[in-house]
């Protein structure tokens, strides 16, 4: 214990004496470290290899450094007459990473782990799960479902055991809005994979890519089919990825990656860990919705930089190799694809689906019970996957997602799926016996019949007007005499 105490009182004392070089280096290893290392360097050889290439190691930052605990901690134990905690928490990196730590917990991703009381949450915990996964911190279950996958991603809530020890449901975990034991919100080793921490890894598409691919938010594939990314893959070895200052039109031009776009330096921006400061729209919603506007609902300071603000971020980014008129006009083409799929799809299949809701299963109490029918699937998919994948891929310039996984699976589901649905929801309600029903029925019938007869769907109704077909058949007839 004194010898514990001793090191504790030794490390305190490197952090504030003039043993700190001006560049936040230690001027050599702690004791308390390289104790570490005399054991660990054997028994995890690829952990301490790792730590060797990381400029932790340059800076003889090691593992008592980022691992030492204090003895009240949640989860904190006796390790070799050393208390240490296994999770090194943003709140640990903050120590020598202020500036960084603030950016992150003010961004989406330190409250990515928020989404455990969403949509997404029933369907793993309910609808694809069941509390078959049972543990000393979930005696009552929990769904291996959520742990194994949403979790991963989002984070959850580590839970601590007697004695420092993690649930194994909540541990391993480094989901990128982890809740930790000390309750800071995130995980850094999320992007900066412990222990070598390498910018030039954590620069690279793939390093966003184990939470940001799959039917509902593909950016991985997305940037692989744009010309980004096929010119990062053809041109890796001009990317310079180990530059310490990495300034994209600087330090390299040959593609942008993820974090060129979302958080990297430019001449004129510093770098960022609030991934959300160059984003206009956030496009995870039912309806695209102004970047600010979510940032103050979750109480996020940055709430005060505007969308347009975050617009002109950006535009600073791409101007860095495209000239301003290429940057605007992309901009252009792509809010309006923004504004397309709201106007077609997202605000009438919304007024629909709501019209619906007095005719869908529900349970005694006369709660809806989400996810019971086909219907509450069906219109979930065209706003949670087809709805993205189209902005999403409108965002970062990839034709093919926009088009045949986004606006094309849009139409074909929107009315070869929802609409017969919605008719089937209609026949039931008016043969009901219950006066309730037939009257929800009546307005949802006089919902669809607005929708159907709108300028944006009169044509399934053959109700496209005379001057539409005209000019239809002038355009075909154009592009067969061009091609003759």
């Amino acid at each position: 214990m004194q010898r514990r105490i001793l090191f504790i009182g030794i490390f305190i004392m490197f952090l504030f004496s003039s043993n700190i070089m001006a560049n936040g280096a230690l001027k050599e290893l702690s004791d308390a470290t390289k104790e570490c290392i005399d054991c660990h360097k054997d028994e995890n050889v690829s952990l301490y290899q790792q730590w060797g290439r990381s400029k932790h190691f340059g800076a003889n930052v090691g593992c008592y450094e980022c691992h030492a605990a204090k003895k009240n901690d949640a989860d904190a134990f006796e390790h070799n007459d050393y208390s240490i905690s296994i999770i090194v928490s943003p709140k640990d990196c903050s120590s020598c990473h202020e500036k960084e730590v603030d950016e992150f917990e003010n961004s989406h991703h330190s409250k990515a782990g928020r989404i455990m009381g969403s949509l997404d949450n029933v369907l793993a915990e309910v609808v694809e799960g069941n509390n078959g996964l049972v543990t000393e911190g979930f005696p009552g279950g929990v769904s291996a479902a959520a742990v194994n996958g949403c979790w991963q991603c989002h984070g959850s809530e580590v839970k601590v055991l007697e004695g420092g020890q993690l649930d194994a449901a909540t541990w391993p975990n480094s989901g990128i809005g982890r809740v930790n034991p000390d309750g800071s919100e995130g995980s850094c080793s999320a992007c900066h994979q412990r222990h070598e921490f390498s910018a030039a890894q954590a620069r690279r598409p793939e390093n966003c890519g184990k939470c940001h691919l799959g039917p509902d938010h593909p950016q991985k594939e997305i940037y692989e089919e744009s010309k980004h990314g096929i010119n990062f893959y053809a041109n890796v070895d001009r990317m310079n990825l180990e530059s310490s200052k990495w300034i994209v039109g600087e330090d390299y031009d040959a593609a942008p990656t993820c974090a060129t776009c979302h958080m990297s330096a430019t001449p004129n921006q510093d770098i960022s860990h609030n991934i959300g400061l160059r984003i206009k729209w956030n496009n995870r919603p039912v309806h695209s919705k102004l970047s600010h506007e979510t940032d103050k609902k979750w109480n996020l300071s940055s709430a005060n930089i505007t969308a347009d603000e975050r617009r002109k971020k950006m535009e600073d980014v791409c101007t860095a190799c495209h000239n301003p008129n290429f940057t605007a006009n992309f901009f252009v083409q792509y809010e309006g694809l923004i504004d397309l799929y709201d106007q077609k799809f997202a605000t009438p299949g919304e007024k629909l689906y709501k019209a619906a809701q007095p005719l869908l299963k529900s349970d005694a109490a006369g709660n809806r019970i989400k996810f019971s029918e086909k219907i509450d699937f069906t219109w979930f998919e065209l706003w949670h996957h087809e709805g993205r994948r189209a902005r999403h891929a409108a965002s970062m310039m990839a034709p093919d997602y926009t088009h045949w996984h986004g606006t094309y699976d849009l139409a074909k589901n929107f009315y070869s799926e929802y609409i017969p649905e919605i008719e089937e929801v209609i026949e039931r309600g008016m043969h009901s016996s219950d006066p309730k029903d037939q009257a929800a029925a009546k307005n949802l019938q006089k919902v669809l019949d607005e929708v159907l007869s709108s300028d944006n769907h009169k044509w399934s109704q053959g109700k496209m007007s005379s001057e539409e077909k005209e000019m239809r058949k002038k355009r075909a007839k154009e592009f067969k005499e061009r091609y003759k």
